[in-house]
């Protein structure tokens, strides 16, 4: 009987595991995610970085320049993030629907979102940009999170989820 739970178990992980590479983009759609992206976004995917950080009550969005001495990459997603973000506070999220279809999950419940159910702060980094969002509606932080992963998987070359970055220091 031990045995017997021993091998579901492991069928169980392979079948996750076979599940989780299965879902990742391929090259095809990271290259079509990347051309869109640059007709969105104003800065160069290449010399940036985006981060995404799960939290408890939602996450953080940042675009940061890979060389902190890039002031231009810095100030375009600056501008960018700050514009999104006014966007997205009037329920506007057209820019991540144009990059990755209005099918992209967690979008839907986002849009759906009344005024007011998710804080998005917006703040400077001396590197780039961040929105920060924050819920107490477990089914928006949901969405926030599946939102994240489908940013993370659609521009895995230029994207990483990391934990919030406690030293980052933000600008005024």
């Amino acid at each position: 009987m031990k045995l017997q739970y021993t091998f579901i178990s492991l069928l169980i992980v392979i079948h996750i595991n076979t599940a989780s590479a299965d879902n990742k983009a391929t090259e095809a759609r990271l290259d079509e995610v990347a051309r869109i992206g640059r007709q969105v976004m104003p800065f160069n995917l290449e010399q940036t970085l985006h981060i995404f950080s799960k939290t408890k009550t939602g996450g953080v969005q940042q675009v940061i320049s890979k060389d902190a001495s890039n002031k231009h990459q810095i100030n375009l997603t600056q501008d960018h993030l700050r514009k999104i973000a006014k966007d997205f506070k009037q329920g506007n999220f057209s820019d991540p629907e144009k990059i990755h279809g209005k099918d992209m999950p967690g979008l839907k419940a986002l849009q759906r979102a009344k005024a007011g159910e998710i804080l998005m702060q917006y703040r400077k980094l001396l590197n780039g940009a961040e929105i920060v969002y924050i819920t107490d509606k477990e089914d928006l932080v949901d969405a926030i999170h599946q939102w994240f992963d489908a940013q993370l998987n659609d521009h895995a070359r230029h994207a990483t989820m990391h934990h919030r970055m406690h030293n980052q220091k933000t600008k005024k």
